[in-house]
């Protein structure tokens, strides 16, 4: 197929140099998509059906068998031998059952090392003297070894992960999952599957992927190109606002504030507030006639106008062709026959455009949220009734009598992170943001309000999948319910399903971390590990970091890859008790190798990644790390929970409380 894709010729097909150069790059971007991958076999399953498939279940009609692949693949005559896990042919390799078979007589499992083919597995779907059984193959590809960067799991995908994978593209999903129970390639496959159903339209439209950080990104990027997918976007949230340089941080109470929805009304009234009612009339000179617009007609067209709640720049851009317009009533009253020409010269008139800036002047976004910021009186106008003189105060960076100088220009100004957020506000207040036909935001229980609404502003005419663990939530603004970061998103009407079948962490390990659950989130149902391998668990109180480093050199010793977690502030001094004994290691995101197969994680960035192996560093200087307790025990919860085979936790200090 892909030598197929390279040897077409498309000299004598396009018209000129523009369809060759379009051609040309969809023909590289096939022949890429069908790149080997070494150890990814083309197909891990075959469905042998009773009935073909559509066609009539008569008495005698023969069935028909298909291969399932990550891939579809077809022969020189181009007839399917491999079919696309996405296909409908394809579902019932992953809902079939004992219960209900879907006309399936023989469900095969293909097991695989290394890309050799090494076992087989068949389920008689149809026969009663065969009992149900979990699936050896299925197990052991669940608990197969974490190296580099997430592999798919097309797999090994579960009837209530195929589910959410294959709801169409039409509504929005919020997935709440605890850890490894396998949220986040959910939500990729449903983008893949997305693409392969309605391809012409995310086409046109765009998808993107939205992760915590750049490590978190680099993690999950190759998931999507192993199934052909290379047309997918990803990024985090600070990307989609970069307005400005973001070069300072907020403190907590600020950042909250910020954060908060009610500032979405403060910079609408902020931006309004350019809008000045006319009080002179306009006069236009066309040769030798005039022909005058009383203010009273000018302010009826700018109430039009603001009722009409368009954006501010659109309504900016349609004032002038609206009073050119009343000119061009008066010219047609005096007997003038004028044309759009005419109104368009009239809308370029010098006392039109004067009129204009004077009534509704432009806005820069940037410059709006600088003034909020730093203009206490400006910010008292219009966050009346909205915020209070403390909040108000909290959120100002320099208060009058405070003895700092004033920031004079964008450029000068040391944005933090949520103040990129509020002048993305302030931008779609003014120009609509351009919407996607599909949106995946991972990690969302972090996400503020406000960036809730910018996610929801790439999508206000596509849909979303909205992954994420109330439990895991480690910001002071972390999400408190999904119907309200469904609400903030625009997305009220989505739908929330609940994983908790755990595949990821072991039994003992995630038994251990659901301690805290009562004190992080209480009422979120526990997760159930299904791993039939309880893993390995151990507690050790140690003396200092040399026990620390021994835990890592132990588990080092296993197959797969080993992160050794701690308190940020424990990082350096680990790090240097790592190097002191010839221990090499790589940093969050950056791929494992045979030599180095240990990474030194911050607890702030271990989120969303997975190692076979963990030590987990202090507990409670983790805990303590966090601006509050409840934060801290949900950063130790995420830290107990990276554990794919086994977890070590070492502790000169007392464990916290809420473990005991």
């Amino acid at each position: 197929m892909r030598e197929d894709a390279e040897s077409l010729d498309i000299r004598d097909v396009t018209a000129n140099w523009v369809n060759a150069e379009v051609l040309a790059r969809q023909i590289d971007d096939r022949i890429k998509a069908l790149a080997d991958l070494s150890d990814t076999p083309l197909f891990f399953g075959r469905l042998t059906y009773l009935h073909a498939p559509g066609a009539e279940q008569a008495e005698g009609a023969e069935g028909e068998q298909f291969y399932i692949g990550r891939r579809h693949v077809h022969d020189a005559e181009g007839d399917p031998m491999v079919i696309d896990w996405r296909a409908p042919v394809s579902q019932p390799f992953y809902r079939a059952s004992k219960k209900d078979p879907l006309d399936v007589s023989l469900r095969r499992r293909f097991g695989y090392t290394g890309g050799d083919l090494t076992a087989y597995e068949d389920e008689h779907l149809m026969d009663p003297a065969e009992a149900a059984a979990t699936s050896k193959l299925l197990q052991q590809e669940i608990e197969r070894p974490r190296v580099g960067p997430m592999r798919d799991i097309v797999a090994t995908i579960q009837p209530e992960q195929d589910e959410i994978v294959r709801s169409g593209l039409g509504g929005t999903v919020c997935v709440q999952g605890g850890p490894g129970t396998g949220k986040t390639a959910v939500g990729l496959h449903r983008v893949a599957y997305l693409l392969y159903a309605h391809r012409e339209r995310l086409a046109r439209t765009g998808t993107l992927v939205i992760g915590p950080n750049k490590s978190f990104l680099h993690y999950i990027e190759q998931v999507l190109p192993a199934l052909g997918e290379l047309t997918v976007r990803q990024g985090t949230v600070d990307d989609l606002v970069a307005h400005v340089e973001v070069r300072g941080t907020d403190e907590a109470p600020a950042a909250v504030i910020k954060g908060d929805a009610r500032m979405a009304e403060v910079l609408r009234r902020a931006v309004y507030s350019h809008v000045t009612m006319p009080t002179e009339p306009v006069m236009v000179v066309r040769g030798s006639r005039r022909w005058r617009v009383p203010a009273y007609e000018l302010e009826a067209i700018v109430r039009e106008l603001l009722d009409r709640d368009i954006r501010y720049g659109a309504a900016r851009e349609a004032l002038p062709q609206r009073i050119a317009h009343a000119v061009l009533v008066q010219m047609e009253r005096s007997g003038e026959a004028p044309d759009d020409r005419v109104q368009d010269a009239v809308a370029r008139n010098t006392a039109v455009k004067a009129a204009v800036k004077a009534v509704w002047p432009p806005v820069e976004p940037a410059k709006l949220v600088l003034r909020l910021l730093t203009d206490a009186d400006f910010l008292a106008a219009h966050a009346d009734g909205i915020l209070d003189e403390d909040e108000q105060k909290t959120i100002l960076w320099a208060l009058p009598g405070s003895g700092k100088r004033a920031v004079r220009s964008v450029k000068a100004a040391k944005w933090a992170a949520a103040d990129a957020v509020l002048i993305d506000e302030a931008t779609d207040l003014v120009q609509r943001t351009h919407s996607l036909g599909h949106v995946v935001l991972d990690e969302a229980q972090d996400l503020s309000p406000m960036q809730y609404r910018a996610v929801g502003r790439r999508c206000t005419t596509g849909s979303a999948t909205v992954l994420g663990d109330l439990a895991q939530g480690t910001t002071p603004w972390a999400t408190r319910s999904w119907d309200e970061a469904l609400a903030h998103l625009g997305k009220s009407e989505g739908v929330i399903e609940e994983l908790t079948a755990g595949f990821r962490v072991p039994t003992d390990v995630i038994t251990y971390a659901s301690r805290l659950l009562p004190h992080i989130a209480p009422g979120l149902t526990p997760v159930a590990s299904v791993r039939e391998n309880p893993g390995f668990f151990d507690l050790r109180e140690t003396a200092g970091t040399a026990e620390v480093v021994a835990a890592c050199e132990e588990l080092l010793r296993n197959e797969g890859s080993t992160g050794l977690i701690a308190a940020d502030a424990r990082i350096p001094a680990l790090a240097e008790a790592l190097t002191a004994a010839g221990i090499g290691y790589i940093d969050p995101g950056e791929e494992t190798t045979v030599d180095t197969r240990l990474t030194l994680v911050p607890a702030s960035l271990a989120k969303g990644l997975e190692y076979d192996y963990v030590v987990l560093d202090e507990p409670q200087a983790v805990v303590d790390g966090e601006p509050d307790e409840r934060t801290g025990l949900r950063r130790l919860y995420v830290a107990l929970t990276r554990a794919v085979s086994g977890l070590i936790v070492t502790h000169t200090a007392p464990l916290p409380a809420q473990l005991a």
